[in-house]
């Protein structure tokens, strides 16, 4: 059963969350003061149900009003507010959301969703996309070199791209970063092209890529699998 609607109350977080999005666009800044509030009432939103105040049908109803560019982003503050405690969410302002962001992901993987003094040390010190590789290194355990990509989409081809992408997310775990989405993407891409193409080579090395994404629990299940069904070698005669 949905939750009471309590209008009063969400009629009063609905009007904060306009009042900050018009602030961020008026003031054209990263929610560097703002977005930890922003969470917070993002998330009472879906858990009391407030989008039924508009008559809307789900959260993501809501959301794809209030962020029509990409919802990618409201996902993320709440993220913040969620996985973050309370004690260092005043420390976050002077971080920005896309380093707080960063520290959520940390806190998912720490026993207890802790974010240690060193985390915040680096996120204070180090530019924003060194600060993101950071944090790439620590959830992958790998140290690969990373390289920026920058191609110009429609902004009718962004919600195929966005949609592409979460579901990507939800397959390999919220932890793996957009490019490991994109990766996997294009290794499905090339594997179904390959198979049509008669290409073993390209299809080996797109199975090889969808094995580094499988937990060591599956890589084994796969590798037992593939032992099972190759051909037995013929007994030696006397």
């Amino acid at each position: 059963m949905p939750p009471k609607l309590n209008q009063k109350r969400a009629r009063f977080v609905l009007s904060k969350i306009d009042e900050i999005l018009t602030w961020e666009q008026q003031t054209d800044r990263e929610r560097d003061t703002r977005f930890v509030d922003l969470g917070r009432y993002l998330c009472e939103v879906r858990a009391g149900q407030y989008w039924r105040l508009e008559k809307l049908k789900s959260f993501d109803d809501f959301l794809e009003r209030r962020f029509p560019e990409s919802r990618r982003k409201a996902y993320y503050l709440m993220s913040i507010h969620e996985h973050l405690r309370r004690q260092i969410r005043h420390e976050l302002k002077q971080i920005g959301w896309s380093k707080a962001a960063e520290l959520a992901k940390v806190a998912r993987r720490e026993p207890q969703g802790s974010v240690c003094a060193t985390w915040l040390h680096k996120a204070r010190e180090l530019p924003k996309q060194q600060f993101k590789d950071e944090v790439d290194k620590f959830l992958t355990g790998e140290n690969d070199p990373s390289e920026l990509i920058y191609f110009k989409v429609f902004r009718t081809q962004v919600p195929v791209i966005e949609q592409a992408l979460e579901t990507a997310a939800r397959m390999l775990g919220s932890d793996k970063s957009r490019g490991y989405c994109l990766e996997m993407i294009c290794a499905d891409f090339l594997a179904g092209a390959s198979a049509d193409s008669e290409n073993p080579a390209m299809l080996l090395t797109s199975l090889h890529r969808y094995f580094r994404f499988l937990p060591s629990l599956n890589q084994r299940q796969f590798i037992e699998d593939c032992c099972a069904q190759l051909p037995k070698a013929p007994s030696a005669t006397a």
